[in-house]
């Protein structure tokens, strides 16, 4: 059996242990020993960008927001649906991600950070819902679900107040897209009464069968 290598590791702000590792040609992040993501597992992300992009493909200058840089699978899949004129925002929490993403040895988001119509923020996407208007489309993976398994504070996304504040973020006819392991009605209702119209679509994680993610995308009223 090939050992797995731990190739990093970094503190969330409310101190929960983030580890990056490496098994037999492929890489897994952990936050106190759970699995968050891997590259073994992207396909979901990839079809979250897909959804989240595919109403706002032919806007010009279109804005978006992409709250987690994972491995990078997210935003470059946003990157191949969107026009030369897009700019994209990247909010990471933890600046440790960003430097593996940039590491050309672990072959992650490196190309994808290169674009030049990628901004990165070291920055906690809630705060850019706050102090920035006018996204096009907003992608959060961040976490399993809709709760704060990366940081406690995530928590504050998917409640009522923070579903608000997205809607206020993102034009008319804009979307939210959310990411989860697993299928959340009562988060769906929230969307809802926040003023997004839903839809869920079930994702396979990887190609051949397995799991499946929820992915929730929400239009703007």
């Amino acid at each position: 059996m090939k050992p797995t290598i731990e190739r990093g590791r970094a503190t969330t702000p409310d101190g929960r242990l983030l580890t990056l590792h490496e098994h037999d040609g492929g890489f897994l992040i952990r936050v106190d020993g759970v699995e968050l993501m891997s590259t073994r597992q992207h396909l979901s992300e990839e079809r979250l960008a897909e959804l989240a992009c595919a109403a706002v493909r032919s806007t010009p200058a279109v804005r978006v927001l992409v709250g987690g840089l994972g491995m990078g699978y997210t935003l470059r899949k946003a990157l191949a649906a969107l026009r030369p004129d897009a700019r994209v925002t990247v909010a990471e929490l933890v600046p440790a991600v960003i430097e593996w993403n940039r590491n050309p040895d672990f072959r992650l988001g490196a190309d994808a950070l290169a674009d030049e119509r990628v901004e990165v923020v070291t920055a906690d996407v809630a705060d850019l819902l706050r102090t920035r208007r006018g996204w096009h489309a907003v992608l959060l993976d961040v976490d399993n679900g809709a709760d704060g398994l990366t940081t406690a504070a995530n928590d504050g996304l998917y409640t009522a107040t923070g579903l608000a504040a997205a809607a206020a973020a993102i034009v008319s006819g804009g979307c939210l897209a959310v990411w989860s392991a697993a299928d959340d009605p009562a988060f769906v209702s929230r969307m809802e009464r926040a003023g997004f119209t839903v839809t869920t679509e079930r994702a396979r994680l990887r190609a051949g069968g397995g799991s499946r993610a929820s992915l929730f995308i929400g239009r703007r009223r």
